[in-house]
């Protein structure tokens, strides 16, 4: 009998009922996925007791010594997974380990560049209402307006122009294959250091189905949960000139003790992204994005860039003459959960946007192929040329209930 149904049972309700939101809803957002049972159990295990403000064998706490063996292994494992000569598992979050590699990398008032946030960057590259905004000077680049592809010649000019300290890329909402090499070449011809922020893309990074960032950057930034599957936080990796500064970054500097049962779920989720059936579901992800891409084409959808080469795609909803957030709060109703999004050069606001953003790990995590990719974005175009059509709702709604039922989330039926 689960303890919790009668401790707190006004929780539990709450649990329950995200179960089965979870089950019962095609999930969609580009930054999720379904952790293993093995990942949840290492979550809620006895690590959450424990504090260990420092490093292994350098902590300021008595009792660490399995502490500094669960760090020891989360932090190898990184290591072997990406081939990376030192790693720092303990940020709490990708906007953590973001925050302690320009503590790293910069001084206040530094200047570095990064994609704007409207061309497929993120809020910690810059964004004014960001800490990164605010402690330095963000110097930003972006696609082509005809191509909606990176433009590395005018990223090259804008280097030169201004000569940052820093030079960042990765993105939350570019479905192409960044040239992390053409970067360094960059941030070599300026003086400037790299630093890549692979976050949405490490698990396709770590089975090869996308180039690493790794041999090109001085320090790569990235988060679990996300492709890699793992636990809801963040890591570190970089060469070994920068470990020690990124490490004392890490901490004191950007947060305190790490949380050790997340440590212990970073080690599971890297140890199971080394598994031959890992590089199979990373393969299947792109699969799936590109399918999807193509069959939203072919109903009319324009697809930012003409499609994807990872794990997510944008589409444009202007020549529908729809909000990106209409459509959200449409295909929630139906049960299909996505993210409105900027588009490149968008005119609406952040909270409205143009465009809308579809992701494919969980999905796929929890079985999804071509035949349910096909069904699914007959679905998607179903509701965003009927907004408003209750009829149509309801249709979709009994068609995605069907595709829910016979794919169950791994980690919930276990």
């Amino acid at each position: 009998m689960n303890v919790l149904e009668h401790s707190d049972p006004e929780l539990w309700q709450v649990l329950s009922s995200e179960q089965r939101r979870q089950q019962e809803t095609i999930g969609l957002i580009a930054a999720e996925n379904h952790a293993s049972r093995a990942v949840l159990e290492a979550m809620a295990s006895v690590f959450t007791d424990k504090y260990a403000e420092g490093y292994p064998q350098h902590r300021y706490y008595g009792g660490c010594w399995e502490a500094d063996r669960v760090e020891e292994m989360a932090r190898e494992r990184a290591k072997r997974l990406f081939h990376a000569e030192h790693a720092n598992v303990q940020p709490h979050s990708g906007t953590q380990a973001n925050m302690a590699a320009y503590f790293a990398l910069l001084q206040p008032g530094d200047s570095f560049m990064a994609m704007k946030l409207d061309h497929g960057g993120h809020l910690t590259h810059g964004s004014p209402v960001s800490f990164s905004g605010k402690l330095y000077r963000f110097i930003p680049y972006g696609v082509d307006r005809e191509t909606e592809l990176l433009d590395y010649d005018e990223v090259e000019r804008i280097a030169r122009e201004y000569r940052p300290k820093l030079i960042l890329t990765g993105a939350s909402a570019y479905s192409r294959v960044i040239d992390f090499e053409r970067f360094r070449h960059i941030a070599d011809l300026v003086g400037a250091r790299l630093m890549v922020d692979m976050a949405h893309i490490a698990g396709l990074v770590a089975t090869g189905v996308h180039p690493s960032p790794v041999p090109h950057a001085d320090i790569v930034s990235s988060t679990t949960h996300k492709t890699l599957r793992g636990p809801r936080g963040g890591f570190l990796l970089s060469t070994a000139e920068f470990a020690s500064r990124l490490d004392a970054a890490a901490c004191p500097e950007a947060q305190g003790g790490p949380m050790m049962h997340i440590i212990a779920a970073k080690a599971v989720c890297f140890g199971e992204a080394m598994r031959p059936e890992f590089v199979s579901y990373q393969q299947a992800v792109v699969e799936n994005a590109r399918l999807l891409a193509s069959e939203l084409q072919r109903g009319g959808l324009r697809i930012v860039s003409g499609g994807t080469d990872n794990h997510l795609l944008l589409v444009d909803l202007r020549d529908h003459g729809i909000t990106g957030k209409a459509v959200e709060q449409a295909l929630e109703s139906v049960g299909i959960i996505a993210n409105r999004n900027a588009i490149p050069f968008d005119r609406r606001p952040p909270q409205v946007t143009s465009g809308i953003r579809f992701g494919t790990p969980a999905v796929t995590s929890r079985g999804f192929g071509p035949d349910e990719m096909r069904r699914i974005a007959r679905l998607i175009i179903k509701v965003v040329n009927n907004i408003g059509d209750d009829k149509t709702y309801k249709e979709v709604r009994l068609e995605v209930e069907d595709i829910c039922s016979r794919f169950p989330v791994p980690s919930l039926s276990a």
